[in-house]
């Protein structure tokens, strides 16, 4: 089955109830484009946890957290993670979520799989619960595995759209964002937390665009009460959720279906100039955009050189004569290892302003598609 016709056969914008590994062997292999995996942590917390004025603080106590030991967990760590990567498309890849009680098992089981590990993201807690008995550090993080399927095959990661979310700085490993709280946070009519360890939308909206393209499945074996799906249903992605509490699957999809739809998804399209088409110089040439002769010069009028007819740039000078591609001139006149000729190079425009020659690269490119 090819990866498109897989795609095809698995239906999205779904949620099901039932054990994540039983559902996931029963679904498409190679069908989906990402996973992000809350899975429990396996806290094993003993007796109340109180804060200093001895009110009782809302933990995790669900009967899906415990396990009768490590082994046990293990084992279930490796079905879930092994079905995982049998339903994921070649560079399909997978976000596993966890704290110090279980990130390192499942680091461990994930690489004795066959999963090469991209990146692990430090998620940094802007308002952690704080430790209420002194004996420890605050535990202000929870730590992301990113992985691919194989070691061998390529993936998709939208650098650019990254570093544009990150105020043009590349974006590191460690994010600094506040836990789930406020309206976002869904309660139950006592004004209960309706799931302990609901995830806020911001870290699944860096997570789903840093990894997915729009039209994407993104799949959550555990998908607690929807976080996956309504940020993936607000981006332009398809999600697929499986839930085993029926209680935690009807909030789930009451809380999508109140999500509007992206109406023009192009918004939410994260290209990178990896994906987009190549332009050669010469194409700017030939289509008449730079006649031949035109001058061009640095943004800070040290260098000129001429367009030659075949795409490529002279330019004579103390330091020399040079003759070669937008980007090799531009490194030679600057005594520079490399130069992205594109941006280094400015052209005069019909109103007489300087611009660099990449947007006429970028009407080229918007003639194409």
């Amino acid at each position: 089955m090819t990866i498109s016709a897989a795609n095809d056969a698995m239906p999205a914008d779904r949620v099901i109830t039932g054990d994540c590994t039983a559902v996931m062997r029963g679904l498409p292999p190679g069908s989906v484009d990402c996973i992000f995996a809350d899975p429990p942590y396996n806290l094993q917390l003993a007796g109340d946890l109180l804060r200093p004025n001895n009110s009782r603080v809302d933990g995790v106590e669900e009967a899906w957290d415990r396990f009768v030991d490590l082994p046990a967990y293990d084992a279930f760590t490796r079905e879930w993670l092994s079905a995982a990567r049998d339903l994921l498309r070649p560079g399909g890849t997978l976000w596993v979520i966890g704290s110090y009680h279980n990130i390192f098992r499942v680091g461990a089981i994930l690489q004795d799989l066959g999963y090469w590990i991209l990146n692990d993201v430090v998620w940094r807690k802007t308002n952690p619960m704080p430790n209420f008995r002194g004996r420890r550090f605050t535990n202000a993080h929870e730590t992301m595995i990113w992985a691919v399927r194989a070691a061998d095959e390529r993936y998709t990661f939208n650098y650019e759209a990254m570093k544009s979310l990150n105020d043009d700085l590349q974006m590191r490993s460690d994010w600094l964002l506040p836990i789930c709280g406020g309206q976002e946070r869904l309660k139950t009519a006592d004004r209960r937390k309706a799931h302990p360890t609901q995830k806020p939308e911001a870290l699944l909206h860096r997570v789903i665009l840093a990894s997915t393209r729009v039209g994407d499945i993104v799949l959550d074996p555990f998908f607690g009460t929807g976080t996956t799906g309504a940020v993936a249903r607000r981006l332009g992605r398809r999600y697929v959720g499986i839930e085993r509490d029926p209680t935690y699957a009807a909030l789930a999809e009451k809380r999508i279906a109140a999500v509007m739809p992206l109406a023009d998804p192009s918004l939410a399209e994260a290209r990178g100039r990896r994906q987009e088409a190549r332009i050669p110089f010469g194409w700017v040439v030939e289509r008449g955009l730079l006649p031949v002769g035109s001058v061009l010069t640095d943004p800070r009028r040290r260098y000129t050189a001429k367009v030659r007819a075949d795409g490529t740039l002279a330019s004579s000078g103390p330091g020399g004569d040079f003759r070669g591609s937008i980007h090799k001139v531009g490194a030679a006149l600057q005594g520079a290892p490399s130069c992205n000729g594109w941006i280094f190079w400015q052209f005069r425009n019909d109103a007489g302003a300087y611009a660099p020659i990449d947007v006429l690269r970028q009407r080229l490119r918007a003639e194409l598609s």
